[in-house]
């Protein structure tokens, strides 16, 4: 008798299909949760790049504006294409302050890429005879 419950005892080395398919499917789990994360983080890179391509346009207009005749700053808009080709519409307003020493510059940027975007800066532009 000793000799058939001897037998009957098997010795189990490695796994069982069981255990391999409860792996797998946890490492499918855990794959999908980091492709989720991959395709979030890519898109607010892309996001981020594009605020900042923005800002780098209005405060080129900023700087252009900064550089230009006092007599001859007047409002306006244009469009123009970042590196990441999207389209960007550049406007600009200005308002002279009391003592006509200097004038408030407002750039806004605006762009449309999943849905519509826009950024605006204020910079203070100084005459030059008052300085």
């Amino acid at each position: 008798m000793r000799l058939f419950l001897k037998s009957l005892q098997v010795k189990s080395k490695g796994f069982t299909l069981i255990e391999i398919l409860v792996s797998i499917v946890i490492l499918s789990i855990a794959l999908i949760g980091l492709a989720t994360l991959m395709t979030s983080t890519t898109m607010n890179n892309s996001s981020g790049l594009q605020i900042a391509e923005a800002v780098n346009l209005a405060q080129n207009k900023i700087e252009e504006l900064g550089v230009t005749q006092w007599a001859a700053i007047a409002a306006g808009s244009d469009k123009t294409k970042g590196s990441t080709e999207i389209e960007y519409t550049r406007s600009w307003t200005f308002q002279l302050d009391g003592t006509g020493q200097n004038m408030s510059v407002f750039v806004t940027i605006t762009w449309d890429n999943r849905g519509p975007h826009s950024i605006s800066i204020r910079s203070a532009i100084y005459n030059p005879i008052y300085l």
